[in-house]
């Protein structure tokens, strides 16, 4: 296909980005920088669209991978700004001191709170959080997969009560 006509049948189907656009990023501005993202790409990769098919689908797949791929970016870059008037960026990485002290009385409550279980409950929930799979269990403990599945649900609910209570 020749580049007038590609460039001709490009633009009068390009109408209908705008409205996927502003769907896509809910902010006028961003959407039209994604618009004007998508014309350019789908411009610079004339070659790779085949004549006859939907050109209307082709550039919303364009459109969707774009912003699909600048949203991904963004989450990576986890930058946050600072609104004063010199606009920094800031790495949003901060030191977190953990209070080992606090720690060790909640690990020990936790603890103390795993114990009390009844034995029904306790057995097979110490088994599962040692790591070992449902099924494993449930031929350990000679039961009923079910069983031990819902042994341990209760079992979680009633620490989640206790613990709570702290």
């Amino acid at each position: 296909m020749s580049n007038p006509k590609f460039t001709e049948i490009l633009l009068t189907n390009a109408d209908f980005l705008k409205p996927f656009a502003i769907n896509l990023t809910r902010d006028t501005e961003a959407a039209n920088d994604l618009y004007q993202d998508t014309l350019y790409k789908a411009l610079a990769n004339q070659e790779k669209y085949n004549e006859g098919t939907n050109i209307k689908a082709w550039l919303f797949t364009i459109m969707r991978n774009i912003f699909i791929n600048n949203y991904r970016r963004k989450a990576k870059q986890k930058t946050i700004f600072d609104n004063t008037p010199n606009d920094y960026l800031l790495n949003q990485k901060q030191v977190i001191v953990n209070n080992a002290a606090e720690s060790d009385l909640r690990i020990k409550e936790i603890n103390k709170a795993i114990q009390q279980l009844p034995e029904i409950f306790k057995t097979p929930f110490l088994l599962y959080f040692d790591g070992y799979k449902y099924n494993e269990i449930a031929e350990v403990l000679i039961e009923p997969l079910g069983t031990i599945k819902s042994r341990i649900h209760f079992a979680r609910k009633l620490l989640k009560e206790q613990i709570s209570r702290f």
